[in-house]
């Protein structure tokens, strides 16, 4: 939604005061004249007029953010007021135009460029940064009040510690393009995750946009992303540098690099820890960050503090780096700027909340009965993601409390306590692919939903139950194809007993053909 405001105060008026400011502000300093004290109480009151209409603005922005039909209106009154402030400043004595205007002329000018929208395009003109970032914090409802800060605040701290060139540009175009779709699904899970991660980064001081820029870069937001050389998780820890910053197995078999919180922390405090090595540039940061702490803090040594981006320096990193340190600073830039690159982020409800289970049941058959109203894909990412110690395809007790969202608790209570779709997403999550096979003097009793879901489900009750019948072994040959979760689904087992009793480590729960496994905490 944008935030611009079409002020009802006719053109010429704007132009009129404009002019008359600028001549103002060329008048020499020597022939100010003095200024009484009476002159002097009538500027504070005018200035104190700029500062209420600075702040109707600022709330204006606010109460359009969150969809308020009276935010409009607000802001075109608030511009009115600083017009009327403007005018009354040229008029009287010893009042300084030039502190009131800038504000003003910086509000014409936000109104210029959204009128004017897709001209540059057009001419040819360079894309730049948009002065203010608005866009991803719109749907943040909770931190409505964090929200209307950092709107209030022009100054963009990460656009001055970064250098905007045209390495930057070059992985803006990638994300833009061919990149696009995983830029937007980097964005949709890190929202998922923020109330998790990005308090970790803020109390560190360090800017958010860099916190999306390396997740995007690293995982797109899936955590349990591993590396063909052993990193792992959001952030991509190796398990050396995990263990120095307290991640790693946790004595459960789960290994804390997949879980967000965790990950945040050690991340921040990584990325600190480098930042104050080297001279709180942000490059040679993310320089450390993919081509090793040693090597960055031994370039930066050896060329007398110099940058990134300078050929002693750049030259002396290996390709992935070269390219990882712009990739990053680009997904950040958009992430700041996304209307200037017309980027419409997907908007999320990811007010955290709790569930506690009905019923056993796993993440897969959550996945099918909560649907996908409101998303593009569903909700499985975000289950993940909330949820990481437990497998896709794990069975989880009932009374288990998981982490969701405010959406993701109302579509559980409507459709998966009970009712069609959660018997659905039963039947399918419990279809035993070898009941399929038709095998000579056997009779078929597979079953296939086709059709009424209800009349199925009232078949297969009037038929008499078939007893179980269980090796007396309790044991379980793997096969191809086989892996632990889909073990423990076939066999309605826990998955953290089933691993603990045949000595398998999380996440990878490394299972091989013909290796016989004991069926402990299973019920068929």
């Amino acid at each position: 939604m944008p935030v611009f405001f079409a002020s009802t105060a006719p053109p010429a008026r704007r132009r009129v005061l404009l002019v008359a400011a600028t001549l103002l502000l060329a008048v020499p300093a020597a022939q100010a004249q003095r200024v009484s004290a009476r002159d002097k109480a009538k500027v504070d009151v005018i200035e104190q007029r700029m500062a209420a209409a600075e702040k109707r603005y600022t709330d204006a922005l606010v109460l359009v953010a969150n969809a308020d039909p009276k935010g409009s209106a607000e802001g075109d009154a608030a511009l009115e007021d600083m017009e009327d402030v403007i005018d009354a400043c040229i008029g009287q004595k010893g009042c300084q135009v030039g502190t009131l205007l800038s504000t003003y002329k910086r509000l014409l000018k936000r109104q210029a460029d959204a009128s004017g929208e897709g001209v540059a395009d057009e001419a040819g003109d360079t894309l730049e940064a948009d002065p203010d970032h608005v866009g991803p914090l719109v749907a943040d409802v909770p931190e409505a009040a964090r929200a209307a800060a950092l709107l209030n605040d022009h100054r963009h701290a990460f656009d001055d510690m970064v250098e905007y060139n045209p390495a930057i540009q070059a992985g803006i175009r990638r994300w833009l393009t061919d990149m696009r779709p995983a830029l937007l699904t980097s964005y949709e899970n890190y929202m998922n995750l923020r109330a998790v991660m990005w308090p970790e980064w803020e109390k560190r001081g360090l800017p958010e946009a860099l916190l999306f820029g390396i997740m995007a870069k690293e995982s797109n937001g899936r955590v349990h992303a591993s590396s063909r050389v052993g990193a792992a998780g959001l952030m991509q820890f190796m398990p050396a540098t995990g263990r120095r910053f307290g991640l790693g197995p946790d004595g459960t078999g789960f290994d804390t690099r997949f879980d967000p919180r965790s990950a945040a922390e050690a991340s921040a405090a990584y990325m600190n820890e480098r930042m104050g090595q080297l001279n709180r540039n942000i490059e040679l940061a993310l320089a450390a960050y993919n081509g090793g702490e040693g090597r960055a803090l031994r370039v930066f040594n050896q060329s007398a503090g110099q940058g990134f981006w300078t050929d002693s320096v750049y030259s002396q990193f290996p390709g992935e780096t070269k390219d990882y340190v712009p990739m990053v600073i680009a997904a950040a830039w958009i992430f700041l700027h996304p209307q200037q690159y017309g980027v419409e982020f997907p908007k999320v409800n990811a007010q955290p909340a709790t569930i506690r289970l009905a019923k056993s049941t796993t993440i897969y058959e959550l996945t099918i009965c909560l649907g996908s109203a409101g998303t593009r894909d569903g909700y499985m990412r975000a289950l993940r993601n909330l949820n990481p110690r437990y497998e896709a395809d794990g069975w989880i007790p009932a009374g288990t409390t998981l982490n969701a969202t405010t959406r993701i608790a109302g579509l559980y209570n409507r459709h998966c306590v009970n009712g069609p779709r959660a018997d659905l997403a039963r039947a399918l999550i419990t279809a035993d692919l070898n009941a399929a096979i038709k095998r000579p003097g056997a009779a078929y009793n597979g079953s296939v939903a086709v059709g009424d879901v209800q009349a199925m489900q009232a078949a297969a009750a009037a038929a008499p139950p078939r007893p179980v019948q269980r090796p007396a072994t309790r044991t379980h040959k793997v096969v191809k194809g086989d892996t632990l979760g889909r073990i423990s689904t076939r066999f309605q087992c826990q998955l953290p007993t089933l691993a603990r009793a045949n000595g398998l480590r999380a996440p990878a729960y490394a299972i091989r053909p013909g290796q016989v496994l004991k069926l402990e905490g299973c019920r068929r």
